[in-house]
């Protein structure tokens, strides 16, 4: 019996390094599985939707596993994602990337490249959600960032939750940090990741891709969702 194809489900973005790093995630995933076939979906901004990729997959009788690309589960995981699994029996969703201790591992990464040291004031800068699920997922992150740390680990969102990533910077300074990092909680560059240079931080990491450590959290999630 054929393997379920892994549909990796990302929200989509216009930004064409963003469409780059996010495509050879899923060459990631397939080089460190061999054999595995995958395919893109998306919930925005660019085709094909992964309405369109499940009910293909089944006209063929293909089973799927959609894996959403997406760092915490909000409305396109509890309402796009699993809507387009919902009508087809050998079709499941898994859970989304974070929150997970190795992203955390990659985030420390990227803010020793931006030049944080332990002291470091860090604000985690996701996109935003209005589901209390997704803003939870963040905040869990945030704590598990800021196991080891000195310096105050907060978040910021770019839409929909309080604080904005802006305010949360100004409310780092007002407590009286010296130095404070944006940590792009973010799988790619796009237009949220464009934003945060405009937030007031000193420095602003990159995102989480290029790293193969977010290409074996995507292959843990496929395993743990098709067993």
């Amino acid at each position: 019996m054929k393997e379920p194809v892994l549909v990796a489900c990302a929200h989509g973005t216009r930004n064409p390094t963003g469409r780059r790093l996010i495509a050879e995630l899923a060459l990631a995933a397939r080089r460190l599985r061999p054999g595995l076939v995958t395919t893109a979906a998306f919930v925005d901004v660019q085709p094909p939707t992964v309405v369109d990729v499940v009910a293909s997959l089944a006209a063929e009788g293909r089973a799927a596993v959609v894996v959403p690309l997406l760092l915490s589960g909000g409305y396109h995981v509890h309402v796009d994602i699993a809507g387009a699994v919902a009508a087809h029996p050998g079709a499941v969703a898994a859970r989304p990337l974070g929150p997970d201790e190795r992203l955390v591992e990659v985030l420390a990464d990227r803010l020793r490249e931006a030049g944080a040291d332990a002291g470091t004031a860090v604000v985690l800068a996701a996109a935003g959600s209005s589901d209390p699920r997704a803003v939870a997922d963040v905040e869990r992150t945030a704590a598990l960032l800021q196991w080891g740390r000195s310096g105050p680990v907060t978040c910021g969102y770019g839409s929909a939750a309080t604080p904005s990533v802006p305010d949360a910077v100004a409310a780092a300074r007002a407590a009286g940090a010296t130095r404070v990092v944006v940590a792009a909680y973010l799988l790619a560059p796009g237009h949220f990741a464009d934003k945060l240079a405009a937030a007031g931080a000193d420095a602003v990491t990159a995102p989480l891709l290029p790293d193969d450590r977010v290409a074996a959290v995507l292959l843990d999630r496929y395993d743990a969702a098709r067993d």
